[in-house]
């Protein structure tokens, strides 16, 4: 299903953006490990750009136009 290491980055990368969506949205964290701070440092680390605290709408965008960009690929 999900062979490459690249497949795997943009499944990764779209939980993410679901649970900062989940989060900006309704307050509440997916899990307890997604912290506010833990998922815009993984936001960061996927799309390689700062995020501040409470730059949940910038993360989710930021990470839109990654993944964007990776199934955009053939």
């Amino acid at each position: 299903m999900f062979n490459t290491p690249e497949q795997i980055a943009v499944v990764r990368a779209m939980v993410i953006r679901s649970a900062l969506k989940l989060y900006a949205l309704t307050g509440i964290r997916a899990n307890s490990e997604y912290t506010p701070a833990n998922m815009l440092r993984a936001a960061a680390e996927i799309t390689g750009k700062k995020f501040k605290r409470g730059q949940y709408t910038e993360a989710i965008a930021a990470l839109d136009e990654w993944i964007n960009s990776k199934q955009a690929k053939p």
